[in-house]
């Protein structure tokens, strides 16, 4: 496996580093260094890179900013001197966030989680069927889910947590990474942390949704949405 990657950072010396660290890594292969994200997008929108090592603090634009508008973004990693911006970070599921001085002992964990994010991912396409299952890593071992069996997912911070009818399973992927494996017929993105399956809602009550003795927020800003999609052609009224 390799995997295609780029440095995005202002500073040369940082970029340096990452560039020896990442020839130091068998399975990354450096497509591309900027010292600006702008002149990165290129290269991302024409997919031909499939992790960002993505610094925050930039002049124009901030990493953070850059990574939200990006439309088919790849998994990130982010690099910074700033740790106040973790938090951020994760709510844009980011894979991880390393803090400079970078040692190469925390860069190759990461690196290493973006090689398990890309190993599920092909297990997924290549034995799995999209209309039935898919696998996730979890407790150390390939585990199948059953779309049927799901009630909803949940991401907290880096993790995403599968719950299904008599089990969970916490795992480490984004949780763009799950959404993208759920069928959009089936599932709602209810809130920006929690995708919940159509079938398994037992009541809405204002902003919460009802799955068995479980509560699930809806996102003021997609009720609307969320309302249309699980009604349409299936509320009865006088």
């Amino acid at each position: 496996m390799s995997i295609n990657c780029i440095v995005i950072d202002d500073e040369p010396l940082a970029r340096k580093g990452l560039k020896e660290y990442i020839a130091d890594i068998d399975f990354l292969n450096l497509a591309g260094e900027f010292d600006n994200p702008l002149k990165a997008a290129e290269i991302i929108s024409n997919g031909g890179v499939q992790l960002l090592f993505l610094d925050i603090q930039m002049p124009k634009i901030t990493g953070l900013d850059f990574f939200k508008t990006l439309q088919h973004a790849p998994p990130v990693i982010f690099t910074t001197a700033y740790p106040q911006y973790a938090l951020e970070g994760f709510e844009v599921n980011a894979l991880d966030y390393l803090v400079k001085p970078i040692s190469f002992e925390r860069f190759l964990k990461a690196a290493l989680k973006a090689k398990e994010y890309y190993e599920v991912r092909d297990t997924n396409t290549t034995e799995a069927s999209p209309a039935e299952y898919f696998f996730i890593k979890a407790d150390n071992k390939l585990v199948k889910i059953i779309y049927e069996e799901i009630l909803y997912v949940e991401a907290v911070q880096n993790y995403v947590t599968i719950y299904t009818l008599d089990k969970k399973y916490m795992t480490y992927l984004t949780f763009k990474s799950v959404e993208e494996y759920m069928p959009a017929d089936k599932f709602l993105k209810v809130h920006k942390s929690y995708i919940v399956a159509a079938s398994k809602i037992d009541s809405i009550e204002g902003n919460d949704i009802r799955i068995g003795e479980r509560h699930i927020p809806i996102s003021r800003n997609q009720k609307e949405e969320v309302m249309e999609k699980l009604l349409k052609g299936r509320f009865l009224k006088r």
